[in-house]
């Protein structure tokens, strides 16, 4: 799972490079993703290690990482689907990072939730 940790670091770290761009490299806080990004990606690389405590310690760190990223843009994503409803934003772009953050940080808690799950599992049996 550090692995696949590290690929969403570097989309994160992607993401918020694009946003800060789309709003004219004027806003430093769409720069919030590729902050996220930095520490999924400390935290991936941390938790590549052999032992089992310490890996299990990192990947727990970037799963809380991730969800409070998911808290944070919920409401983005909630904006993003009114878009489709036909309401206005202010700031198209920050919205749609917003929800692009909110949906890939929601997919990454859901594989990570899945994978503790499978490893308790392995661990019982």
């Amino acid at each position: 799972m550090a692995k696949v940790t590290l690929g969403f670091a570097v989309v994160f770290i992607a993401l918020g490079i694009i946003g800060y761009m789309a709003t004219g490299s004027q806003h430093p806080t769409a720069l919030i993703p590729a902050a996220l990004g930095l520490l999924l990606g400390i935290f991936g690389f941390l938790a590549m290690s052999p032992d089992p405590g310490r890996r299990k310690l990192f990947m727990h760190i970037n799963v809380t990482l991730a969800l409070l990223g998911f808290l944070g843009t919920v409401m983005g994503l909630i904006q993003w689907f009114g878009t489709f409803a036909g309401k206005t934003v202010a700031n198209p772009p920050a919205v749609e990072s917003k929800a692009a953050m909110a949906l890939l940080s929601l997919f990454y808690v859901l594989l990570c939730v899945r994978s503790f799950i499978a490893a308790r599992k392995a661990r019982l049996v």
